[in-house]
């Protein structure tokens, strides 16, 4: 195999790998279960936000070849520098301790019945050593661990798929697209995407993998992430059907916790595939997944603040040692509770994080300075609202939110968006004929 064919495959499987973990492997079944026959609108909705909103947001990070203050220093230094630490922080404090919580209760305790707090002191302990090597993150996890996870999953998916009759329950949904691009969410991909593209950009730089110049790394990061894309849409594809068709062979206990079942539904659909050997492939893909993902989430939080202060290496190792000290006592909590407490946090900094990203895609031309205050500030403003409707929902506040158009689905801030984007663009291009 040629150097470049090389360095594509291995950055891409690292892309892959850095992104996909516990949500993404666990809500996608679950998902397609309660979505029945509507599953493909459902699995639509889903790719929105877990697969094209997070690719483009690797775009974004192939065109500015910085940091992830580089995303909303057009908006303003000030912005962009309290937007950084509170992606850093939700990312520390929420989809990496999910990973730790997952793999133990899915992986840990069924097997060995060992504490919540051994489980995470270990996981971090191991993730701290990755990170604190981080010139090899790339090349390991590309060259040895997502092939591994590729093929497990696959081989998943495809028996499951050849050994279920294709009939499907009914759906839970009355509104399945909405559904699916609400939950794409809790996949933490798009912000995801801000924080492993920088790691990837880092890690080329470490590597020197004869991709020193601008355009060379913005070839590479882009094809490697179309080829990420294209896999995380397969598995997620294959998931929500597999779930789907599997909704009327396997019955789950309603009073479970939604973390519950959606572990006792993969793990039937698992056994279902492989047999009893199914159980052993799901704790080591449930393992790998999630730890990739926390190497990739604690070395980018690592390197956001030694570049923050002076680029100082001390910083890296202090950052990465605190980030993982926190991922052990939030690890304590169960998934459930890390989901119940990131959905607000989520109708907050998700929508942000999205327009972010399409405007950072934009020519320069169009994305500018105005663009980018307006959509942003719409954005915030249109938000406030499904924030306080999931934390305190009132009547006073449904007479507000019955004027905006999708805020019953938690997605009011759409379409302002959209009339903001489109005025200002018009005010910018007025000014620049004047």
């Amino acid at each position: 195999m040629d150097v470049k064919r090389k360095e594509l495959l291995i950055t891409s499987f690292g892309m892959f790998s850095l992104f996909f973990g516990a949500g993404n492997l666990l809500i996608p079944p679950l998902l397609g279960y309660n979505a029945g026959d509507n599953w493909f609108w459902v699995a639509i909705g889903f790719m929105i936000t877990a697969v094209v909103i997070p690719i483009l947001g690797i775009l974004a990070h192939a065109r500015l070849q910085g940091t992830l203050f580089d995303f909303g220093k057009k908006v303003s230094p000030t912005f962009s520098l309290i937007y950084c630490i509170l992606i850093y922080i939700i990312a520390v404090a929420i989809p990496s301790p999910r990973t730790a919580a997952a793999t133990h209760e899915m992986a840990i305790f069924p097997a060995f019945g060992s504490a919540p707090l051994l489980t995470s002191a270990i996981y971090f302990l191991l993730v701290l050593v990755f990170v604190l090597n981080r010139s090899k993150i790339l090349g390991l996890i590309g060259k040895f661990l997502t092939p591994f996870i590729v093929i497990m999953l696959l081989a998943v998916i495809s028996i499951g798929l050849f050994s279920t009759e294709f009939s499907t329950g009914v759906t839970q949904f009355d509104a399945p697209f909405a559904i699916g691009v609400l939950e794409g969410y809790q996949t933490f991909d798009a912000i995801g995407a801000v924080v492993v593209g920088a790691v990837i950009i880092v890690s080329l730089n470490f590597n020197n993998m004869a991709v020193e110049i601008y355009s060379s790394k913005r070839t590479l990061i882009r094809k490697s992430g179309f080829i990420a894309g294209f896999s995380l849409f397969i598995i997620y594809a294959g998931l929500i059907s597999v779930g789907a068709y599997y909704g009327s062979e396997i019955n789950i206990n309603e009073t479970l916790s939604s973390d519950m079942q959606r572990a006792n539904l993969l793990r039937d659909i698992s056994i279902s595939a492989l047999g009893e050997f199914g159980n052993a492939v799901l704790s080591i893909l449930i393992s790998l997944a999630c730890f990739t993902t926390a190497i990739g989430i604690v070395a980018g939080t690592a390197d956001y603040f030694k570049g923050l202060l002076n680029d100082s290496q001390t910083v890296y190792v202090i950052t990465a040692v605190l980030a993982s000290v926190f991922g052990v006592a939030m690890g304590q909590l169960n998934f459930n509770s890390i989901i119940v407490v990131a959905i607000p946090v989520l109708l907050f900094i998700y929508p942000i994080t999205i327009v972010l990203i399409l405007l950072n895609v934009l020519p320069e031309k169009i994305g500018t300075s105005i663009v980018f205050k307006t959509v942003v500030f719409v954005t915030f403003l249109f938000s406030i609202p499904d924030v306080i409707g999931f934390i305190s929902p009132s009547e006073s506040l449904t007479i507000v939110t019955d004027y905006i158009p999708f805020s019953s689905q938690s997605l009011g801030w759409v379409l302002p968006a959209f009339l903001a984007f489109v005025v200002s663009s018009f005010v910018q291009q007025k000014m620049r004929i004047r």
